[in-house]
């Protein structure tokens, strides 16, 4: 796909944004030492490149015309200090072993993309937290992530801190430089059914039906992949060396805007920190600085979008974000809750295919689904999830439209922050191993159950 031209007002620059009013609830106390790391990040080399970028473009193109299936799962938040061999490993392992069940069901290439490498910034509800310490009420900022502040619960580690924004950057890029080694070495291992963890399928949690099911789809795979074997070692080499793309969400505009920049023989400004930057639910104020960043930069664009979400105003922020209807721009991200898909999801999707708005439709089941249990910890349902995800799969097919793809939260470790599943986790598991300093995330196991049920959909189409 050539690089099409740049639409967006002449006046725009990667500092505009700072014009306009942010109701971000993060106020730096030292603007010295902002400026200066600022600084610090806009020097150093970029993350990923214009041509990585540019591929990715392409390929959400061809999903948006139902060529293609995109994939896009990671943590809530990245944690520095989790920027570690096993840790990433195993995150990679579990999307490519989704996507590989979702080529094989599918027939058609996943796209695959992490919320990886730069996952460190996290919008919260309320810019202060209040703990009972001693007795007595506290209240200290939220924390907001690792690339803004620190978790522990003391005034010095929730102060915002500009140097982390130095890290995350440093972080990121070991994390991608491991992620590309692995693929360019292969990883094929991963691909393989007998190395696969599938413990779940013997669980009392799934249906006989079910359970037959996904065995047969897995020993499908199987066959499928030692047939592709037997035809010599390039077929299967090439099998194995996925792409890859990051993304994440750009909270922190003074990291985002350090990275932006033009690049020899292409028109426009890239965002070179991640392959897919997307916009949150938060931040997607017509006015505010988040769409008047975006809309001059070169990258794919996800847009979260609540079960507030109208027609009218989904237009207008299309019109600002992608007004020359461009192929592969927009992703669009409902996240709507179990209970608004039926009521909400509709109109949304019959209005923009009647105004012939490009876009790819991928289905977030996560942010709109959390609770909190009697014991004051948050969680999600996996019933909540699927059933959310399989209404959005069942209003695309009856509008004539397609769901496109899945964004969801995830790890390779064997958490227990989601209730349900074939392994029957409750409330009273959650303390059990969980992890997460903000939002729960499903497990290994949830994650695979999740994503044969989707490859179900797909064979029965």
């Amino acid at each position: 796909m050539p690089n099409s031209p740049i639409t967006t007002a002449p006046d725009w620059k990667p500092d505009s944004w700072q014009a306009k009013p942010w109701n971000w609830q993060v106020t730096y106390p030292d603007q010295p030492a902002l400026h200066r790391a600022v600084e610090r990040v806009r020097s150093l080399p970029p993350l990923v490149t214009s041509g990585e970028i540019e591929l990715l473009k392409t390929r959400i193109a061809e999903a948006q015309e139902g060529k293609r299936f995109l994939l896009q799962g990671g943590d809530c938040a990245e944690r520095l200090a989790e920027c570690q061999p096993d840790s990433i490993t195993a995150k990679l392992k579990i999307l490519l072993q989704m996507s590989l069940v979702l080529v094989y069901a599918g027939k058609k290439p996943v796209i695959r993309v992490g919320r990886l490498a730069g996952q460190y910034a996290k919008p919260r509800s309320s810019a202060i937290e209040t703990r009972e310490v001693a007795g007595e009420k506290v209240g200290l900022p939220s924390y907001f992530g690792d690339l803004v502040n620190r978790a522990d619960f003391t005034p010095e580690a929730r102060r915002p801190d500009p140097e982390l924004l130095v890290q995350g950057y440093q972080h990121a890029a070991v994390t991608l430089n491991f992620i590309r080694s692995l693929l360019d070495a292969g990883f094929g291992n991963v691909h393989h059914p007998e190395y696969w963890d599938l413990g779940f399928l013997q669980r009392a949690g799934l249906t006989p039906e079910l359970r037959t099911n996904y065995q047969r789809l897995l020993e499908r795979i199987g066959e499928g992949l030692k047939f592709m074997e037997v035809l010599g070692e390039t077929n299967i080499d090439v099998l194995t060396r996925a792409e890859f793309f990051t993304s994440h969400e750009a909270l922190s505009l003074y990291y985002e805007e350090a990275q932006t920049r033009t690049v020899p023989r292409r028109s426009g400004h890239y965002n070179l920190t991640t392959h897919l930057p997307w916009i949150g639910e938060r931040t997607r104020a017509l006015d505010g600085p988040h769409i008047e960043y975006f809309r001059g930069i070169r990258n794919p664009i996800g847009l979260k979008l609540s079960a507030t979400a109208t027609s009218d105003e989904l237009l207008a922020l299309l019109d600002r974000l992608n007004p020359a209807n461009e192929p592969g721009r927009m992703i669009l991200i409902p996240r709507l809750g179990v209970a608004n898909v039926a009521r909400v999801l509709p109109p949304l999707v019959e209005k923009l295919r009647a105004e012939g708005r490009r876009v790819l439709w991928v289905c977030d089941p996560m942010h709109g689904n959390m609770i909190t249990t009697a014991s004051g910890i948050k969680t999600r349902r996996l019933e909540d999830i699927l059933s959310e995800l399989k209404q959005s799969w069942q209003v695309h097919q009856q509008l004539g439209s397609h769901l496109g793809g899945v964004h969801i939260e995830l790890t390779g470790e064997d958490v227990t922050e989601c209730t349900g599943g074939a392994a029957g986790l409750t409330d009273a598991d959650l303390a059990r191993n969980y992890q997460s300093p903000c939002d729960p995330r499903l497990n290994y196991e949830q994650s695979m159950e999740l994503a044969f049920a989707i490859a179900e959909w797909m064979q029965a189409r």
